[in-house]
């Protein structure tokens, strides 16, 4: 990927971050810790995914946001959730599910089972990265981040 291919998917994931944040009326003070998510979500699926496929990518991707987003929302005071939804939205399948939909108007039956079935695995690898994070005890984590904030 050429540098300015990265800076353009670097500054379209912000503002699409951010933009979903302000639909989704996520307070002020947290957007641009939700875009800063999305970028990062991001640009780890477009690293990761030429040498481990789109479903790895999309699974270490949500791992890494799900547990971003846990640290912040300890030092942001705020739910888990107001950073974790607009941060992994980047990585939804979108695009899966709209070939998914499109093949099967279509009549295609062959290509909307195989879009549908990746959006099942995309899904499903979200799905998977918030349930291996989320399931770690963060007790530690929280301790060292007070001792740091004092």
């Amino acid at each position: 990927m050429k540098p300015y291919e990265i800076i353009l998917h670097l500054v379209f994931s912000l503002v699409a971050t951010a933009g979903f944040s302000i639909v989704f009326d996520i307070p002020r003070r947290h957007i641009v810790f939700c875009s800063l998510l999305g970028v990062v979500s991001w640009m780890l699926y477009i690293l990761i995914t030429p040498s481990l496929g789109s479903v790895a990518a999309t699974f270490m991707g949500t791992c890494a946001i799900v547990f971003l987003s846990r640290i912040l929302a300890v030092v942001r005071k705020c739910p888990v959730a107001v950073l974790l939804i607009p941060g992994i939205i980047t990585l939804a399948p979108g695009s899966a599910i709209y070939y998914t939909a499109y093949y099967f108007v279509t009549n295609d039956t062959a290509a909307a089972g195989q879009y549908g079935f990746l959006t099942l695995k995309l899904a499903l690898a979200i799905v998977l990265g918030i349930i291996v994070v989320t399931a770690i005890p963060m007790p530690h984590v929280k301790k060292l981040i007070r001792r740091i904030g004092k």
